[in-house]
This record gives structure tokens, sequence and C-alpha cells, in this order.
């Protein structure tokens, strides 16, 4: 069926229960369904929002379209954890339902103040002439799961900014609130602005200026920036559509990147001795990254694996998108470093030495060792034939690159079917997670990462060393396991 405008914003309450019953049932049907990644219940996930710890549990909220794999009326859907790993549905969702966010409860960010979890969000509004009005909203929800909109507009579009002004996310820095929205001036060029909350107060807030972050202005849209803290050194993670190549290369539609400065200067809306500009993500799909500073002080961040404008092999089945695994950030010689949360161990169920494999559950992880000056490809994902995920770690020449042109059903293929990066000659670890229908890489400990979507075939489950020695071991995960 067509996905029309009036079908993608056909309101909630006019899907019947027989319409819904009919897409959990297409979706139950899919063999592409993962294991121990977040995936929507029902329909699309995309944006992760309001990643947060409140009431003693670990928060964050996907952004929904619950009837089918299209963009449409979108909402949010709560998730809890008590360990970032094991994620639990609510039923607390941010619907569209109000004049200030009737076409979509776009993307957005959570702070806990006092009792409530605030949420900070951008309303999409259209209007009888569909002109989009974004407007930077809020909602509190308490310890109960009761959600009280707040009937004002936080933050209006700016007279020097497009319709595109959105994703605001909050921070404290040094006991002050800030907030900080993505968006695109007059000039279709992106920006990112900073915002101070007056006394603290999360309602009223005062636009302190354009953050400098050393933007080279080719971008026409800055969507999902965050800016988090490693020890005192702010990372600025963003996703700059429509970026130049020349600025960085990349390869999927959308990048994801990041700055690291020296340090934050709020009254001039400023990152200090900014870095150069950085892939996040070396794969095919993790964007709208979505990090906060918990109250010990980790920067912990999770994708998205997916990205816009981009239809994939499980949209048959009216499912598309999962979260990548929750990463903690640190910093490491000047490079951001990402790496799964240390409760992700809990997940292992068996340990093997690593070694080839006809068959598995295509739900593992693999801890790799290679040696300096080595040469060796595994494929993931294999027939019998060898059709397979391949991923060739060639340190003599500095060059890890991961070929998916053979794992499964193929898509998005104007956009590459290999993606590469650079490393050091050195003794290399590896960990790979595979989760049916997703891969994550994280090589040295998430110095370097590769994130993205397979969508195999029913035979392909094995796993083979196509060349060289590398040595470590296979753990099968179980997402059921909980130590505590």
């Amino acid at each position: 069926m067509e996905w029309t405008t009036e079908r993608r914003y056909r309101r909630y309450e006019d899907w019947t229960q027989e319409e819904r019953k009919e897409i959990q049932e297409k979706m139950a049907q899919s063999p592409w369904h993962v294991s121990y990644h977040i995936e929507p219940k029902e329909g699309l996930l995309n944006d992760p929002n309001g990643f947060s710890y409140f009431d003693g549990k670990w928060i964050v909220f996907y952004q929904n379209f619950p009837f089918g794999a299209a963009h449409g009326l979108k909402s949010w859907v709560q998730l809890e954890s008590d360990d970032l790993v094991h994620f639990t549905e609510t039923g607390v969702k941010i619907l569209p339902d109000t004049p200030l966010d009737s076409h979509g409860a776009y993307s957005g960010s959570a702070m806990q103040f006092g009792d409530n979890l605030f949420l900070f969000y951008t309303g999409n509004v259209r209007d009888e002439n569909w002109i989009r009005h974004p407007y930077q909203i809020g909602a509190l929800v308490d310890k109960d799961g009761k959600i009280e909109k707040i009937d004002k507009i936080l933050i209006d579009q700016p007279t020097d900014a497009t319709d595109h002004f959105r994703d605001p996310q909050i921070f404290n820095f040094k006991g002050q609130y800030y907030a900080i929205v993505g968006g695109q001036d007059l000039e279709k060029k992106g920006f990112i602005r900073l915002y101070k909350a007056v006394d603290n107060d999360y309602t009223n807030w005062q636009e302190v200026g354009n953050l400098d972050f050393n933007n080279d202005r080719t971008a026409y849209m800055m969507e999902c920036p965050n800016l988090v803290f490693v020890g005192e050194q702010p990372v600025l993670l963003y996703c700059p559509q429509g970026l130049d190549k020349k600025v960085l290369d990349y390869d999927n539609i959308y990048p994801n990147m990041y700055k690291i400065g020296a340090s934050f200067d709020p009254e001039n809306a400023r990152m200090v001795d900014v870095s150069e500009l950085h892939n996040l993500d070396y794969g095919f799909e993790a964007y709208a990254t979505q990090a906060f500073n918990a109250p010990d002080g980790r920067a912990l961040a999770v994708s998205w694996l997916g990205l816009p404008d981009v239809s994939y092999p499980s949209d048959r089945f009216d499912h598309q998108g999962t979260f990548s695994l929750v990463k903690e950030l640190t910093i490491k010689d000047g490079k951001l470093y990402q790496y799964p949360v240390a409760a992700i161990k809990e997940l292992r169920a068996s340990k093997e030495e690593f070694s080839n494999r006809s068959e598995t559950k295509n739900t593992y992880e693999l801890e790799l060792n290679l040696e300096a000056n080595s040469q060796s490809e595994i494929v993931l994902l294999a027939d019998k034939d060898g059709k397979a995920l391949s991923i060739n770690f060639d340190l003599v020449n500095g060059q890890v690159t991961v070929d998916r042109s053979q794992a499964g059903e193929q898509y998005a293929q104007e956009f590459g079917t290999t993606r590469s990066c650079s490393v050091t000659n050195q003794a290399t670890t590896v960990n790979i997670f595979i989760d049916n229908s997703v891969f994550e890489i994280f090589i040295n400990k998430g110095e370097k990462v590769f994130s993205g979507r397979v969508f195999p075939h029913a035979d392909q489950n094995g796993i083979f060393i196509k060349s060289g020695n590398p040595t470590g071991t296979y753990y099968e995960l179980e997402y059921g396991r909980k130590t505590n």
C-alpha cells in the first residue's frame, strides 16, 4: 500500500484494532528480529530520545511510527533499564495529541528535576497550507508514569532560521542548565544554537548565540546535536546533513560526526581549541546518536541503526530500525573511544575458542586478537558457499574493510557495499557483536567502530576464517541472562 501523506499523518485514533493486529501479525513473520538490541514493538523505530537517569532507572525513548515501516506521525515510546542492557517498555508514550505537537513528537532530550522527568522535544506542527512550525516544547513525567505536557512554547522558531529547527538537548554544565538546538539559517546553512535556562528554570530559556565549534558551513542542516563532557572536555556529536565530502569523506546518505574541545566557554557559546571533524562510526548505519552525562559523570551514548530516506528489506514486514548497544564514551590520546557498557558481558552464556562454525544462532560476540604485521579475513553470517559478511583486517597496510555485498538481501547499494577505516599496524583487539540482522564491530575497545544492518538468508549462519590466523573467543549471547 502506498504511503501517501494522508496515510502517514492519519490520526492514531483512526487506526482500527484490526489494522494494528494485521501489522503485528506481519511483523511476527519477519525473519530478521533482533535478540539483545532494542527494536520497535510496532512499525518504525528511529531516533533515541530522552536518554536519562530517573527515579533509580535508566530511561530512553524511541521515536515511533507504529503503523508500518514509514516516517509518519511520530510519538515517543519509553523504555527503562537497571543495567543499560536489558530494557523494558513501560507503557509511557508521548503522543502527538496537542496543538503544539499535532504532526509529530520529534526528537529531544530529558533531565530529572525534583520528582519529575522533564522531556524537552520538538513539536512538529503543520498549518492548513502544510507549512511547518517547529516548536521546542516540554512535558513532565512523574514517578507513576503520568504525563503532563507544558502548555506553552519554550523556544520558538528564530527569525533567522527556516522551519528546520529541532532536536533540543538539555545538559548541565557546572550547575547551570543549557540546551542546544539544531537548525538551518536563511542562507540554507546548518547551525547549532545555545540557550541558557534563566534561574535554572526549564520553562524559561534565553538565547546565548550560535555555538562556535569551527562550523565549516557546508552542511545544510545540523540534526541531533549533543554536547557531553568527558572529564572537562566537551564532545559535540551531531549529524551535518549535506556536509561537503571535501571536508570529510563519508559514504552514508547522511553522516554522524563529532568534534572534541579542550574546554567549554558557555558565556561566549564557544568550544575552545576544537579538534578536527571525525566520523563517529565507519559502518553503514549509525545516526541520530544521543548522549548524556550520567549522575556518576560517565558519558553514555546510543545510536539509531538506520538512516533517513533509506528503505530496508524488513519494510515488507512492517518494521524498521534498531538501536545500537549503549556505549560509554572516553577520550584517550585525543581520540574518542566508544565501547559497550560493562553489563553487556552478562549476556555471555557460553565460552569457546574461536574457530570455524558451520552453524550458529547468529546471536554471539567474538573477542579476537590480531598480531602486528598480520593480514586476515573472517566471514560471518556465511552460507555453505561462503556468501557472507566479510571483514578484512590488513594491519600491514593499516586498513580494516567490511563488505556486506554477499550478506543476505541487498539494499541501499547506491551508497556502496563496503566501508573501511585506517588502523595502526600493531597488536589489535576486535570485539564483534552479531544479533541476527545487526553487527557492531569495536576495534581496540572502541578506537574505531563499524555498525550496520544485514538481512541474512535463512542458511547464512556460519563463521569461517578465510585467511590469516586470528585467535580469540566465541561467546553465545542470551538476552534472558542476568546476574542480579
